[in-house]
């Protein structure tokens, strides 16, 4: 299961739910599409998360904002 949830609110409403469940965060990020992506450390965390948070979870593809950092090389780029 994925670590990564995309959620309808704010960074600091999904901070201060995380924080009050004892739930750590690994990035949180605004999105352009509305909403915030939030990594959690802990796969059973995200779980915990998806579950709190059920009615709000972002289904489908994301916005995301140009200053994230890819880890992907782009699709031009070839290791050798």
């Amino acid at each position: 299961m994925s670590r990564a949830i995309n959620v309808k609110g704010t960074p600091e409403a999904v901070t201060a739910l995380c924080a009050s469940h004892a739930l750590r965060i690994s990035v949180i990020e605004p999105l352009q599409s509305g909403g915030v992506r939030v990594v959690m450390l802990d796969p059973r965390d995200a779980d915990t998360l998806r579950g709190l948070m059920k009615a709000k979870l972002i289904q489908g593809e994301v916005v995301r904002s140009a200053s994230h950092v890819a880890r992907q090389l782009p699709a031009a780029t070839s290791r050798r």
